[in-house]
């Protein structure tokens, strides 16, 4: 992309999009979207909870955008990595309880009836993350509580793609492309990179490339780990993808 920035010399734990660039999430991905999502969250995790489901912990929750449709139903705490989406999430849900902190470490001393961990449970790249983020959220949950955990995909289910998007403000607007692909289909990573074309109140575009790496995991190396972490699991499709893994605590010994 001629004249463009690049992600290259970043971190792969920063995307653009929710460091330098995190003032245009609401563009890039707005409320709206997260209607159908939130609704299927909400039903399974109501339905696998053992008693009332009132207070929920969402880890890696973004820019708040299945918050802000799921605090209708219980009182939320939001745990995110990048302090600049923690503003974007604080000005959309200013109800709910901010905290920053990593999914793979963050400890709160205190349990909720349901933990949420949307797609951002993709950036953990190697399975030591992915069991970390995993006992998190078992620490976390109560005994007879439930845990929802929804990747964008599993190794059996990937596939190389492409898509596009993008909404116009009242001064700002942006388009995207994505491109999902697979640089060694014999590790655990695969490469989403985005092309963003960022529109100015005085008309001026410019070009911005951002680079994610994600983790991708067999359905039986999902199971294996929310096993060994104190979870009864099983992998269910929803409207939106073939498997997404509901969790439930076991009620304590009595």
């Amino acid at each position: 992309m001629a004249g463009s920035e690049s992600a290259n010399e970043r971190s792969d734990h920063d995307p653009l999009i929710y460091t330098d660039l995190a003032s245009w999430w609401p563009l890039f991905s707005a409320p709206a979207e997260y209607v159908d999502e939130a609704a299927d969250a909400w039903q399974l995790l109501s339905g696998a909870c053992d008693g009332a489901l009132r207070t929920m912990l969402e880890l890696g929750s973004g820019g708040g955008n299945n918050a802000f449709h799921l605090k209708a139903h219980a009182e939320l705490t939001l745990v995110e990595l990048a302090p600049q989406m923690l503003e974007v999430s604080r000005a959309l849900n200013p109800e709910c309880e901010h905290l920053q902190g990593d999914m793979r470490t963050v400890r709160l001393d205190r349990q909720f009836d349901a933990v949420f961990v949307h797609d951002a449970v993709m950036y953990m790249r190697t399975e030591a993350d992915l069991r970390q983020a995993m006992e998190t959220a078992s620490i976390h949950c109560r005994p007879g509580g439930a845990a929802l955990f929804e990747p964008d995909c599993v190794r059996e289910t990937f596939e190389p793609s492409t898509d596009h998007g993008g909404e116009d403000g009242d001064e700002r607007s942006i388009r995207w492309v994505e491109w999902t692909w697979d640089p060694d289909p014999n590790d655990t990573e695969v490469t989403v990179d985005y092309g963003y074309l960022l529109r100015e109140a005085d008309g001026s575009v410019r070009a911005v490339h951002d680079r994610h790496v994600d983790g991708l995991f067999p359905r039986d190396t999902w199971l294996r780990l929310l096993r060994e972490v104190g979870f009864v699991a099983e992998s269910v499709p929803d409207r939106f993808r073939q498997d997404v893994f509901i969790c439930r605590k076991p009620p304590a010994a009595s």
